[in-house]
């Protein structure tokens, strides 16, 4: 995903596809050059949002900033073919593509209802250099992808490895609980949680726990799941597909994946909000209002799911 996205930019692509966006990205609310930084969400949450400073006006640039969370980034894709893999094997690719559209209609619309209470601070005109098409340099595309992608292996060998060390020793803690049991530590932080969720049709502490560790990082929710489920290294993913098989339906699995793409972002995703915003408020915002509408989402896909008999 990051070569794709380096090697359209490389080539001159990114400018134009600015342009012909200019008029859809304006039925919401946003500047064209506004499309830009969606794109880069796919790739990386905290990259869409860095390259939110091109944008001139400080109302595209906030608006920019607080819906960019909901865009699918890389971080989510594991979660999605997990779940995807283990109960729509047939139909996982439109499952996987129905989740990343999800989040680009719901981009969408609260762009379009943030334009309307924040109000424009300059009025702007779209002014952009459309660079010539040119062949990609392949050592320029190859750059980008490792910057990239290396901070990815980045949180990957530190964040994420020491968070799952946290949850197996929340797991394995006090000493006397079951391991991985509702008596253990981090059973009584999803256990505190679980009936919030029980509407949304996952009312687990696991789902919980995970949601919780999601947080920090979105491919803990595995991670977490397959510590929890007893599932980790030694029973490798045909395990933890098992598990989560005995444990959800597929219709709150969907539910499930419709809270995890929406609930809150990423640690690394709030600390850059945080900074380009200078604005705890607005952080806070960017925290609590997607938390309420994934969870609300959650709860509509499967409440919906089991009045039309799919539960």
């Amino acid at each position: 995903l990051f070569f794709a996205i380096s090697f359209l930019e490389d080539i001159g692509y990114m400018a134009r596809a600015a342009l012909i966006s200019d008029r859809l990205m304006g039925s919401v609310g946003l500047h064209g050059k506004a499309f830009i930084p969606m794109i880069l969400g796919f790739g990386c949450n905290v990259t869409g949002i860095l390259a939110a400073r091109s944008l001139d006006s400080r109302r595209d640039r906030l608006v920019s900033i607080l819906v960019n969370p909901l865009i699918s980034c890389s971080a989510r894709l594991p979660v999605y073919v997990l779940f995807a893999s283990a109960f729509f094997p047939r139909r996982r690719g439109l499952v996987v593509f129905s989740l990343y559209a999800l989040g680009v209609v719901l981009a969408a619309l609260v762009a379009k209802v943030l334009s309307v209470f924040i109000k424009p601070d300059v009025s702007s005109t779209f002014v952009m250099e459309l660079p010539p098409y040119r062949m990609p340099r392949i050592s320029g595309v190859l750059i980008q992808t490792w910057e990239r992608g290396r901070e990815f292996l980045h949180k990957a060998g530190t964040v994420i490895l020491l968070a799952v060390v946290v949850v197996w020793a929340l797991s394995n803690l006090p000493p006397g609980a079951a391991p991985g049991s509702p008596e253990s530590l981090i059973g009584k932080i999803g256990g505190a949680i679980a009936p919030l969720l029980k509407p949304a049709g996952f009312g687990s502490w696991q789902a919980a726990a995970a949601l919780v560790f999601g947080a920090i990082a979105k491919e803990l929710i595995v991670g977490t799941l397959g510590v929890l489920y007893g599932s980790g290294v030694g029973s490798g993913e045909i395990g933890l597909i098992g598990a989560i098989q005995a444990n959800w339906t597929p219709l709150s699995a969907y539910a499930f994946l419709v809270m995890a793409l929406v609930y809150m972002p990423c640690a690394a995703t709030i600390a850059t909000i945080r900074r380009e915003t200078g604005s705890r408020a607005w952080t806070a915002f960017a925290m609590a209002y997607p938390l309420v509408l994934g969870w609300a989402l959650a709860v509509i896909v499967y409440q919906v799911g089991r009045l039309i008999g799919l539960a």
